[in-house]
């Protein structure tokens, strides 16, 4: 004790010496744990950073950022959806907005009154008294369904009609469509050729709706037909063309018809080259002789054809 009280700063000193050891040995030991934690992570993040470098595309160097390209062409692919999304517009439905008994039946009538009077004036034959797939419905007033389906159904048939009705087919022999009402499941036989046993296909992105419609008509007039659904702005897809000779070459405009009989009354005489927009032959070139009777033998002779198209409308889902 006496050695204690003779040495007291030394003690003191002593013992704040290994306090201060002894919290540096603790400091020291923290510090190699937080080094230990921080190198393993060091670790995980280089063989993450390996592992990225050596995948195929990889996030790339400092030359050339892979991430920022990929955020680029991701903007880019948004913008052509954004542009693309034009072709995709959609057929007003008649009449629109919510769809009455009454108000759909008087929209039938007028519609099908408009398109009869656009096929007259583009000369373009119809059946007598077509109604454009709709005879189940053209004489009720009182429907029992599916009036929604029904008035996008004949928005989309007065598109389709008025497509062929701009190409100047000469004959307008049918469209179909798929059955959407309990009308149309309970139609009678003579009302079965309205119709296609198809659905409607829906997946992630539209409602894809077959047609078929069938015409006659000459090669420019298909060419045309074919023109009309490429630049609509509406979606059509040609799913398939049936092209058959019609029969019967025509003779000249007003004489027998299609298969060597006189037209209905009331039907417009049949167009030939030269026609209501069928164009005229082309004459000889000048010094050319003229090969008469006796001549070349035609090997090329334009002739009437039956057309069946097979024609998908593709309608976009709304944005959730």
């Amino acid at each position: 004790m006496a050695w204690i009280k003779r040495n007291l700063f030394f003690v003191i000193g002593g013992v704040f010496a290994l306090g201060m050891l002894g919290g540096a040995g603790f400091y020291i030991f923290k510090g190699m744990s937080r080094n230990t934690t921080a190198f393993n992570t060091f670790n995980e993040v280089v063989g993450t950073l390996k592992t990225l470098t050596d995948t195929k595309p990889s996030p790339g160097n400092d030359k050339i950022d892979n991430a920022q390209i990929a955020r680029d062409q991701d903007k880019q692919v948004q913008a052509w959806v954004a542009s693309a999304s034009a072709y995709f517009q959609p057929i007003p439905s008649i009449p629109p907005g919510n769809v009455t008994s009454e108000a759909y039946a008087g929209a039938l009538r007028r519609t099908i009154d408009q398109l009869q009077k656009e096929a007259e004036t583009a000369g373009v034959m119809l059946p007598p008294n077509y109604v454009f797939s709709f005879s189940a419905q053209r004489q009720v007033v009182k429907f029992a369904g599916g009036l929604d389906q029904l008035a996008t159904q004949l928005g989309e048939v007065k598109v389709i009609s008025e497509v062929l009705f701009a190409a100047r087919v000469n004959a307008f022999d049918s469209i179909q469509r798929v059955r959407v009402s309990d009308d149309d499941l309970n139609g009678q036989t003579a009302q079965q050729a309205d119709y296609i046993d198809e659905r409607p296909i829906t997946n992630d992105l539209a409602i894809i709706t077959p047609y078929v419609v069938s015409f006659r008509c000459f090669t420019p007039e298909l060419s045309r037909v074919m023109t009309g659904f490429a630049q609509a702005s509406n979606t059509f897809i040609v799913k398939a063309v049936n092209v058959q000779p019609a029969g019967a070459n025509l003779q000249i405009s007003g004489a027998p018809g299609m298969n060597g009989e006189m037209p209905p009354p009331g039907y417009p005489p049949m167009r030939m080259p030269g026609e209501g927009g069928y164009p005229p032959m082309a004459p000889p070139p000048a010094g050319q002789p003229v090969a008469g009777k006796g001549g070349l033998q035609t090997v090329l002779k334009e002739q009437l054809l039956r057309v069946t198209v097979e024609v998908e409308l593709v309608k976009l889902l709304p944005k959730n």
